[in-house]
């Protein structure tokens, strides 16, 4: 079953509480496509698409989140379109091995430390990012050469790791209070080092520009309906079949995706619940869906009071796919950035993918 008709037979059940959350939150709107393949094509079109029809009559499911502004195109027909792959890759486990002692595989004596020096955990170790985007920027290396080798106790020790460099970092400037933690899996998600990898960054003023924009848009929805912002959102993913519960954590499939197969992870703790739930999902994306690059983020609350309100915001874990690593076809282009997502993934099958 296509998106589309997974999705419409979800709303049409939506009980009436549920249903109006839906439609404050989100606007969907179905529109078509119509084309003419010649018959010089046709041929092409049934070795790449497999049906005719469905090339020249398309379909497209667009959705908007009115409250955050995030909107997605669906079509799953794109899944199919040709792209250019460097065939001399190998599998993500083989083109990794390759580069097998890289400037991360001796941190201690082929990467900076940061002023208040190194924090060693016990899958992991922190140097200063040599080129870097903010005052305090730094890297949890990991021992682990290949960054797809992870399991829970490791993130567990990543994201423990990671609260102390915080820690330290605000001794050293009791002004720099606003955290953000961000994981960029291989290449085709921007790591220019193979060795895995994340990286903490701790900025002062005011959180960064697009956190602080969902800050004051769900607290602006709160103010106005009387309700949590990140509850509605679950209630309606759950209602949907594209929300569940794990541990002391929430998990969905988000309904508006900056790219495929995004999934959004909130809980009000962190460490082995958050460790665990991020486990969990990127385990299922890589051995369910074959996932061999993403990003990940993780937005926390500041480490001091600040004038503005942060009650409303819970531990927000952002993970996405960023398709084959021979794919030599950029994943976003134009529209992702400049006007709204093209998603050529289906929801329901990365939620099959997290039950699995």
């Amino acid at each position: 079953m296509f998106f589309k008709d997974q999705l419409l037979s979800k709303i049409e059940k939506l009980d009436t509480a549920t249903r109006e959350k839906f439609t404050r939150i989100y606007k969907i709107n179905i529109s078509h496509g119509k084309l003419l393949i010649p018959d010089s094509m046709i041929s092409w079109v049934k070795s790449n698409f497999g049906d005719v029809g469905s090339v020249e009559h398309q379909e497209f499911v667009k959705i908007f989140n009115r409250i955050t502004g995030e909107g997605s195109i669906f079509n799953e027909l794109r899944t199919k379109r040709p792209v250019i792959v460097d065939q001399s890759l190998g599998g993500a486990k083989e083109e990794v091995e390759k580069c097998f002692g890289d400037y991360f595989a001796n941190p201690k004596t082929s990467t900076p430390e940061d002023v208040f020096g190194r924090i060693k955990g016990k899958y992991c170790i922190t140097a200063s990012n040599i080129a870097k985007y903010d005052g305090f920027s730094g890297l949890i290396i990991f021992n682990d050469h290949n960054p797809l080798n992870f399991n829970a106790e490791k993130i567990a020790d990543y994201l423990e790791v990671a609260s102390l460099y915080f820690k330290k970092a605000h001794e050293v400037n009791p002004d720099a209070i606003y955290p953000f933690f961000a994981w960029n899996a291989l290449w085709r998600a921007g790591a220019s080092i193979i060795h895995g990898h994340a990286q903490v960054v701790l900025t002062e003023g005011m959180a960064y520009s697009k956190i602080d924009m969902l800050r004051r848009q769900v607290l602006d929805y709160e103010n106005l309906h009387l309700s949590n912002y990140f509850d509605d959102i679950f209630a309606v993913h759950k209602a949907l079949g594209l929300g569940m519960e794990y541990g002391k954590t929430r998990i969905m499939v988000k309904l508006t995706p900056i790219k495929n197969n995004e999934i959004l992870i909130v809980g009000r703790d962190y460490g082995q619940e958050l460790a665990k739930s991020i486990s969990k999902v990127l385990t299922a994306l890589k051995n369910n869906l074959g996932v061999q690059s993403f990003n990940l983020v993780i937005y926390l609350p500041p480490l001091a009071k600040t004038e503005e309100n942060w009650s409303h915001i819970p531990y927000i874990v952002r993970i996405v796919d960023r398709g084959n690593l021979g794919n030599k076809t950029a994943d976003i282009g134009s529209m992702e950035l400049y006007a709204q997502s093209i998603v050529e993934s289906n929801p329901y099958k990365a939620m099959e993918a997290l039950r699995n």
